[in-house]
């Protein structure tokens, strides 16, 4: 169950992120689409970060320590990116425009998926 609700989150951030981030966008002829579409980017970003994150932590320790953590910015960017590239390569109407979208767009997905994890109980 609360996988599930972690992939509601991740959507609602990334919408979030395509209202406030020019170049990153949903495009869908329904709003049913276009939230099917969310919710199958936040389960590709899910997979992503559990699997393509924690090796670049591990590779690039000492430029998170270096940079004070943020190249974490840099690589939650990166992420986004290539989430916005599989998603593409499925035929999700999901596009993330550039480097500097991405890396906005990471932001507000981090922050706003933060506070909705909070508003969400723990088991």
């Amino acid at each position: 169950m609360r996988i599930l609700i972690k992939v509601v989150i991740t959507a609602v951030a990334l919408w979030v992120a395509t209202v406030l981030v020019a170049g990153v966008d949903v495009e869908g002829d329904t709003l049913g689409r276009r939230a099917l579409t969310l919710v199958g980017v936040a389960v590709i970003f899910g997979l992503v970060n559990a699997i393509i994150k924690p090796i670049v932590k591990t590779l690039g320790c000492a430029l998170y320590v270096l940079t004070l953590g943020l190249f974490g910015l840099v690589v939650n960017a990166l992420l986004l990116l290539l989430t916005g590239y599989v998603a593409g390569e499925l035929d999700l109407p999901f596009t993330v425009d550039g480097f500097w979208p991405a890396f906005l767009g990471a932001i507000v997905v981090g922050v706003v998926g933060w506070l909705l994890d909070l508003l969400v109980k723990d088991d």
